[in-house]
């Protein structure tokens, strides 16, 4: 089969690699109809994530039709249309049970691993790197799919790909950020970023009855997005001198009582010192982090209020505003999301007609064309703010 392999740093191609196959009778293997680029992607094809590996298989985004089942799969069956979220969860364990599927404990192979970076380790993903399992990712034809009766959600409706895709990551996890926040009708929402991720964060926020939503980015044309698909008020941080004094002119001086952190590891600032301290340290691999917005939402962030971090981080952060946290009397708030808690009520939302996630995917390529969408998507070149990807094309 074709299959999206690493390259090497800022390098991906097509390759032809062997056929997945059923290794343990839970699995499923899903010809791929749909799959997307995410921005969380971005990090290992910068190289800032280790243990990506050459030649290992990209993308944790994908949805399409079940082709074989293991003997012990019961819930799916062959010709089931499916969406299929990024964690994986063996649906047993004890954290499974707290619907913590994206810490599962079973679910990684190389747990030793990440225990000895991160504490704990978190549940094996499809695509990213061996310290999260190293499974096969979705930019491919077909897919190994383990825990086949826990993950994988049938579609039962005439909704295109692009209409259900969202449910794999970025729609789940704008929610899930949006939901941390525990939403009050009298709130006032800031998210940081409005790729997909934000954009749904922003989305979800209004779904959740908050009063007011604000968005921050750079690029017009997200920002226009924001404006035009969620209703949001923005802030584009490159015309203005301070995010956070603009934050307390919109707030009367309060300052937003929910901050949503959608950027992640590689924030970005037009100015100031602090940027450019983070961008030399992790250009001369020093850190793994530019922690840009997630300090912006820190210091934005009212007294007593919630910061909710759902943007990628890998590693270890520096310069981070610990004194404002303790002093003002903030919640930190994190998580990879989990997906899985979140399929049904959102595919929900969906069928009722409240929300149309198709309308992220801004670009649409062949499978073979997957390192221009790369590129094209890392960019934000013409206008892009999420590409499908199409295998069969």
């Amino acid at each position: 089969m074709k299959a999206t392999v690493y390259s090497g740093r800022n390098t991906v191609q097509v390759e032809n690699v062997p056929d997945p196959k059923i290794l343990n009778q839970h699995d499923a293997i899903v010809k791929i109809t749909s799959t997307a680029i995410c921005g969380s992607d971005l990090h290992l094809y910068d190289g800032y994530m280790p243990t990506v590996k050459k030649g290992d298989i990209l993308g944790h985004e994908f949805m399409g039709e079940v082709v074989e089942t293991g003997r012990n799969v019961s819930k799916l069956k062959v010709g089931d249309r499916v969406v299929v979220p990024f964690p994986i969860a063996c649906g047993e364990c004890n954290q499974c049970k707290l619907s913590l599927f994206a810490s599962c404990e079973n679910s990684n192979p190389n747990a030793r691993f990440a225990e000895a970076q991160m504490g704990h380790s978190p549940a094996g993903i499809f695509g990213y790197s061996h310290l999260l399992g190293g499974f096969a990712g979705g930019q491919a034809e077909y897919a190994r799919v383990p825990f086949a009766d826990v993950g994988p959600m049938k579609i039962d409706s005439d909704h295109t790909d692009e209409q259900v895709l969202p449910l794999t990551d970025a729609f789940p996890t704008g929610y899930f950020g949006a939901d941390l926040c525990d939403i009050k009708g009298t709130d006032i929402v800031a998210v940081w970023g409005a790729g997909p991720v934000g954009l749904f964060a922003a989305a979800s926020a209004w779904l959740l009855g908050a009063h007011r939503v604000i968005v921050i980015d750079r690029f017009p044309y997200r920002l226009e997005m924001a404006t035009n698909r969620t209703g949001s008020e923005t802030i584009n941080y490159e015309e203005v001198d301070s995010v956070k004094e603009c934050l307390d002119e919109l707030t009367g001086g309060r300052g937003p009582d929910k901050c949503i952190d959608a950027v992640g590891m590689e924030g970005h600032h037009a100015h100031g010192l602090h940027f450019a301290y983070d961008r030399v340290k992790q250009a001369q691999r020093q850190t793994t982090e530019r922690p840009y917005a997630l300090r912006e939402a820190i210091q934005a962030c009212r007294p007593g209020g919630i910061v909710s971090v759902i943007g990628v981080y890998g590693g270890l952060l520096d310069k981070m505003p610990m004194g404002t946290v303790v002093n003002n009397g903030l919640q930190i708030r994190a998580g990879q999301c989990h997906v899985h808690r979140y399929l049904k009520p959102l595919y929900e939302e969906i069928k009722a007609g409240r929300i149309d996630p198709s309308f992220v995917f801004t670009h649409k390529l062949p499978l073979d064309e997957v390192s221009n969408g790369y590129e094209t998507f890392k960019h934000k070149q013409d206008e892009c703010v999420k590409v499908v990807l199409k295998p069969t094309a």
